[in-house]
């Protein structure tokens, strides 16, 4: 992010899969000068080129962030693994919250022992 004096911190760019792309989004994100990493749905690509110079630009897309995106998503896949962590059968936060930290400790040692040989 960006440093300003503003007191509510914008992301620079938000990414999202291609549920997220629709015009209203894309246009909420730009009148905040927040720049959308999602890519087009193949059916809203058609459509716009379908009309012709009226459909629009083509939506620009950073693979690069998009990549970024992909690594966050992986993660919490593996978090979600834990049966405890998908379902919240915990029944307050701290003990939901604690159950990610071991989720995640795990996660983590099993990436530094898979390294390390």
């Amino acid at each position: 992010m960006a440093p300003s004096d503003d007191p509510t911190p914008r992301p620079d760019a938000v990414t999202g899969d291609k549920t997220y792309s629709s015009r209203g989004n894309r246009a909420h994100l730009r009148r905040r000068g927040i720049k959308a990493v999602i890519p087009e749905k193949r059916g809203q690509a058609a459509n716009r080129k379908k009309k012709g110079s009226g459909g629009g630009r083509p939506v620009s897309h950073d693979t690069g962030l998009d990549k970024e995106r992909n690594t966050v998503e992986r993660l919490i896949n593996k978090l979600k693994a834990w049966r405890g962590v998908a379902t919240r059968y915990d029944k307050t936060p701290d003990s939901y919250l604690a159950g990610l930290h071991l989720r995640a400790s795990m996660i983590w040692i099993k990436d530094l022992t898979r390294t390390t040989n």
